[in-house]
């Protein structure tokens, strides 16, 4: 019975994922549209507007700075 060592089992295992991925079907445009931000609780429409104007009081004061 052979031992394999280390570097045989990582030569066979890079060999093993040498082959190329299969060609993939492309995603219809239709099905990617359509999207819709959910937000139904107070919690997660106060974090939204904190963030956008986070986004905004940013804006500000890289302008200021410079």
């Amino acid at each position: 019975m052979h031992q394999q060592t280390h570097r045989e089992t990582a030569i066979m295992v890079r060999e093993d994922h040498a082959q190329p991925a299969p060609p993939h079907k492309p995603y219809p445009a239709e099905k990617a549209r359509g999207g819709e931000i959910i937000l139904d609780t107070p919690l997660k429409r106060g974090i939204f507007i904190a963030g956008l104007a986070g986004a905004v009081v940013l804006v500000l004061l890289l302008s200021l700075v410079r």
